[in-house]
């Protein structure tokens, strides 16, 4: 009888012992909730701060500057203030709307910004087929995979360049704006 009241007194420790460590993953679940809850409503005050920020650089510096007749300014400390267009063009994502814009770029005698990337799979063993030229992968029963892209470095250059000499490209197919940016340069 003996030995089975130390049985029970060892399942009462146990489960006194597994309830604590329940009530301290409990704690730190709900301290892990209300952690995500704070990094949530930092993100969306540091979207906020960020916007502000945009708006301060792109209209209310620029216009200040302009209703002054300034391109620039440099201040006391030794800072300079400048006023440049922001640029931004890209691909618009829908396979349609890219096929468009690659015709529309070839069309216009752009084509040579694309780049044109074929890939050919082959299994293991078959480092020799791999060496030959694509179109005898082609002819051997390979199926080519190809793949069309503009890189948005190259793209919005191109943007700049043709705005810059009066030229345009069409938004229904491209994704583009321009916007002022303010730079303030610190001196070292």
């Amino acid at each position: 009888m003996s030995d089975l009241m130390k049985e029970m007194e060892k399942d009462q420790e146990s489960f006194a012992s597994n309830t604590d460590n329940i009530q301290q993953l409990a704690t730190k679940c709900q301290e892990m909730l209300e952690l995500d809850k704070l990094i949530s409503d930092k993100e969306s005050e540091l979207k906020e701060l960020e916007t502000r920020r945009d708006v301060i650089s792109s209209e209310v510096i620029p216009n200040l500057l302009s209703e002054q007749g300034l391109a620039s300014l440099n201040m006391i400390d030794g800072s300079k203030v400048e006023v440049k267009k922001k640029y931004s063009c890209t691909v618009k994502a829908d396979p349609e709307l890219k096929e468009k814009a690659h015709k529309w770029l070839r069309d216009n005698g752009l084509g040579d910004i694309i780049k044109n990337n074929v890939a050919v799979s082959f299994g293991t063993g078959e480092d020799n087929k791999a060496t030959e030229f694509f179109g005898l992968a082609s002819q051997s029963g390979y199926e080519p995979e190809q793949s069309l892209k503009v890189e948005p470095s190259t793209l919005r250059a191109l943007f700049r360049e043709r705005v810059q000499n009066g030229l345009d490209m069409p938004s229904d197919i491209f994704n583009v704006y321009i916007k002022d940016e303010t730079k303030i340069t610190r001196k070292k």
